[in-house]
């Protein structure tokens, strides 16, 4: 699950933080598979998100087909991508995110950004008490999706946690 490369993870969900539910940003762009939201995605994300300098993975309910509808509109390659625990996993207390344990367990102690926008409390204390290494749960504003500041955040704490900024810097 985990990559060699000991740098720090980042997963990532798409609907809120990728696709903001605020005004469409990308209203005017055509979307030829049919899904409104997909014209919400800005197409200069990934080259920032890559510059981070850290391992993306995929945090979704899109699954796989964040591969084949978001990397590609957004300029990643195919992620890795946290799988949802079926039906039969163990459950967690109540109020703890689907993807809590799994990430904790995918970490398996590396350094770790967890960016979506139903991060809770249970979650933070989850993470705190079964997470041994450094780690940020960033809540993210559903109606506005990443912005510079929340970018600004994600690579101050990367940097912090080792991560080595890759690819060209954007002001």
């Amino acid at each position: 699950m985990t990559s060699a490369t000991g740098r720090p993870l980042l997963f990532l969900d798409i609907d809120g933080p990728l696709i903001p539910f605020g005004s469409p940003v990308g209203a005017a762009r055509p979307v030829d598979e049919g899904n409104p939201l997909l014209a919400r995605l800005d197409p200069g994300v990934g080259a920032r998100l890559s510059a981070l300098g850290c391992d993306l993975v995929w945090a979704t309910t899109w699954g796989e087909e964040a591969n084949e509808a978001v990397a590609p509109r957004i300029g990643l390659p195919r992620l890795p991508v946290l799988d949802r625990p079926g039906a039969c996993a163990e459950g967690g207390p109540r109020g703890l995110h689907w993807k809590t344990r799994p990430l904790v367990e995918w970490a398996d102690g590396r350094p770790f950004v967890w960016v979506d926008d139903e991060i809770g409390a249970m979650d933070r204390q989850w993470v705190a008490a079964a997470h041994p290494g450094r780690y940020l749960l960033h809540l993210v504003d559903p109606a506005e999706g990443l912005t510079d500041a929340d970018f600004t955040v994600l690579a101050v704490t990367i940097r912090s946690f080792g991560g080595r900024r890759g690819g060209p810097r954007r002001r």
